[in-house]
């Protein structure tokens, strides 16, 4: 064990200082300990100063001790031992779960599907000037599409024209919600009144679309009008063409506790269905 002394002074550093003076070493010479640390006091009085030991002399070379040689494999059993039985584990008991008692749904209102469209009679085929027009510019457009429907154009009032396209597959002529229909009727709109004569009205069908779309619309109207009645919230509907929107206008302008009207710009103009608060 290494020698030492007791030193005490005004602090730790003075202590320390006084030690060095007495040893007559430097401070690498030396390890301090510090036993009580100096405190001022008050006013004077309750100071006291601080006491460390410095421990001095050589140090004692600790024993190292070589590691110990790793353990020998033990020698193989010729006998050959059984595995022994697989322990049971026993399975934790599961909390009982509270029988909770069903919710009482109330009943879903049947759905309103609608009938079955029949295609309103037409009349017999016209084969006037107009609809030769309309059957030249359609056969043209319909042979560059590659489809093969027959067309067949009606006068069910004066100035409008009715055209039905017959034919197998036809939905890519209607395309998604009517849009590539609603091209042909406007392409042939524009190629049949460019020239002079007076203008009419060409409405394009395929697979009776238009009667079906329109009766899905009114069925729509009346649904999301149901909602907002009992909610008292509006509801947007999905972007639609100005033809689509007047079905949803005219499906619910008798319809007590909403009023409708649109916004937004072309193409993504939409109908607002709104609850009235003046019922």
């Amino acid at each position: 064990m290494r020698d030492y002394i007791d030193v005490t002074g005004k602090n730790e550093d003075e202590a320390i200082s006084k030690a060095l003076a007495q040893l007559n070493l430097d401070r690498d010479d030396v390890s301090v300990e510090v036993l009580e640390r100096a405190k001022s006091g008050f006013l004077g009085l309750g100071a006291c100063p601080a006491k460390i030991r410095v421990y001095y002399g050589p140090e004692e070379e600790e024993e190292i001790l070589p590691p110990p040689p790793p353990p020998k494999p033990e020698p193989r059993k010729e006998a050959r031992e059984e595995p022994a039985a697989p322990e049971k584990r026993e399975r934790p008991e599961r909390p009982e779960k509270k029988r909770e008692r069903p919710e009482r749904r109330e009943p879903r209102e049947p759905k309103e599907e609608p009938a079955p469209v029949q295609p309103l009679p037409l009349g017999e085929e016209v084969d006037d000037e107009k609809a030769a027009a309309i059957k030249t510019f359609l056969a043209g457009l319909l042979e560059h599409m590659g489809s093969a429907a027959e067309i067949k154009v009606y006068l069910p009032e004066k100035g409008r024209y009715k055209v039905i396209l017959e034919g197998q597959n036809l939905g890519a002529l209607i395309g998604r919600r009517g849009e590539t229909l609603d091209a042909i009727q406007q392409l042939t709109s524009y190629a049949v009144n460019r020239g002079g004569g007076s203008r009419v009205r060409i409405h394009l069908d395929a697979e009776n679309y238009r009667a079906k779309r329109e009766q899905s619309l009114q069925h729509l109207a009346r649904k999301v009008a149901g909602k907002v009645v009992r909610y008292r919230r509006s509801v947007t509907l999905e972007p639609m063409n100005a033809y689509e929107r007047h079905v949803i206008h005219t499906a619910l302008q008798d319809y007590e506790g909403v009023t409708t009207y649109s916004t937004g710009m072309d193409p993504n103009r939409r109908v607002v269905v709104a609850y009235d608060r003046s019922h």
